[in-house]
């Protein structure tokens, strides 16, 4: 099996640690087999083929854990009236001009394009959710071809929802299975996990079948909480108690729990995360562009709770998606101390793979899968282990990522996508969301 070097200026195994400068890794097969000293490592291995990587920041993989790939096409979609509020961007916008309007032609053309978009960013992993309720069955199925094309290691799913229908929810909930089932046999980069929308859209019979088949599935079952003030009103109008208390009176919260946005929480919702060991993805800059509010991470953190970074297919540059995380909360708390960047960073590679039930991803040392990316180490002022986690939040982006490789295998070098024909990728996005907009403007 061939075993490679790769020498970077600076190696960062886990952003709870100090980097390490002068060090690299050796990447056996799809795995990280060893970590040390460049000189170490050559003594070591002499006969292994070396990556130069002078100049770079060796840095696990950015791990997404909440994106909708859909989302892209309605970046710039004609609106007559803007939502005014959460439930208006849901039901006069979201729902009827975009989720119900999906094929598979436009969902497969959106999954290449931010697949690329992603992989441009240094995100490595990522966690999909889908809804587009007239596109199944097989939704997730146009999905999974062009994600295993790509390169990337994915967890897809289908947010079952019984807005449209009983039936419709129910061939959501099939969707999700069937999914779990092939990725589990065919044993690749790819998976599935079970998925459903809300306490407002679907019914307590409906939430408790969807996490009774995520536990005969094995699975994580994952639903939105609390995105903005309308799902607490509602719980507490429609069932006495709030969202997470009513969750919690069903029988369904506990670890197997993903619970993604998490924004609107009462300090006894906050408890029950932490008792119960929810997992809870984080979307700074899609909450502040539908006005749902600032999640309160800082105290999630201080209580333990497992965490990941999304970015909710607003914003993929994932660069961009640190920073919010990085300043909304210092704002928020009068507190220039709160999330430091290697917190953020964390919650960007192993607490986003934590969140979604990865073990070893998310980190660069040996056994851990070799899910890497290069970052120009060129700063404006010089950098020690002291500040490099600051340099890299605060003044990088996707530009700044010259190689991405997923599972041992290079799917970017030199900024560039490689097997991928980036302008008829875009060419094809262009015309889906043409056809998308025109739905909208009936």
């Amino acid at each position: 099996m061939n075993a490679t070097l790769i020498l970077g200026d600076w190696l960062i195994t886990t952003p709870h640690a100090d980097p390490h400068r002068n060090w690299g890794v050796r990447v056996v097969g799809d795995k990280i087999d060893a970590i040390g000293p460049h000189v170490t490592l050559q003594e070591t291995f002499p006969h292994d083929e070396i990556y130069n990587a002078a100049g770079y920041v060796i840095a696990p993989g950015f791990v997404n854990a909440h994106v909708h790939l859909y989302g892209v096409l309605a970046h710039g979609i004609p609106l007559a009236n803007a939502p005014a509020d959460f439930w208006g961007f849901l039901a006069d916008f979201w729902w009827p001009l975009v989720e119900d309007a999906l094929d598979h032609e436009m969902i497969a053309a959106a999954t290449d394009w931010v697949c690329a978009e992603m992989l441009r960013s240094g995100i490595t992993s990522f966690y999909d959710i889908l809804e587009a309720p007239y596109a199944i069955p097989d939704a997730l199925l146009a999905q999974k071809e062009v994600v295993e094309r790509r390169g990337l290691r994915g967890i897809l799913s289908f947010e079952a929802t019984e807005r449209v229908s009983k039936a419709n929810g129910q061939l959501g909930l099939r969707e999700n299975a069937r999914l779990v089932e092939m990725c589990r046999q065919e044993g690749g980069l790819v998976q599935g996990l079970m998925c459903f929308h809300t306490t407002f859209t679907c019914s307590a019979d409906f939430i408790q079948q969807a996490f009774g088949m995520g536990t005969d599935l094995g699975v994580l079952t994952h639903c939105h909480c609390n995105e903005g003030v309308h799902e607490p009103e509602y719980a507490r109008e429609h069932f006495g108690k709030r969202t997470l208390e009513y969750y919690d009176d069903l029988g369904v919260t506990g670890p197997n729990m993903m619970a993604s946005q998490c924004v609107q929480l009462s300090e006894r919702e906050r408890a029950i995360i932490a008792e119960h060991g929810i997992k809870v993805t984080h979307m700074p800059l899609s909450n502040c562009e539908v006005g749902g509010g600032i999640a309160p991470i800082p105290q999630q953190m201080a209580a333990g709770v497992t965490l990941g970074l999304g970015s909710d297919g607003y914003v993929n540059d994932f660069f961009e998606v640190m920073r919010g995380a990085f300043l909304i909360h210092k704002a928020k708390h009068q507190n220039p101390q709160v999330m430091p960047a290697h917190d953020v960073l964390y919650l960007a590679t192993e607490g986003g793979a934590k969140a979604l039930g990865w073990q070893d991803v998310g980190r660069l040392e040996p056994g851990w899968v070799a899910d890497l990316q290069l970052i120009d180490a060129t700063f404006p002022t010089p950098v020690a282990a002291h500040n490099l986690y600051d340099q890299l939040v605060l003044w990088r982006n996707q530009s700044h990522v010259n190689a991405v490789m997923v599972a041992g295998n290079w799917l970017v070098k030199n900024g560039i996508v490689l097997k991928a024909d980036l302008e008829a990728m875009h060419a094809r996005l262009h015309a889906n969301a043409q056809r998308l907009w025109k739905k909208a403007s009936f």
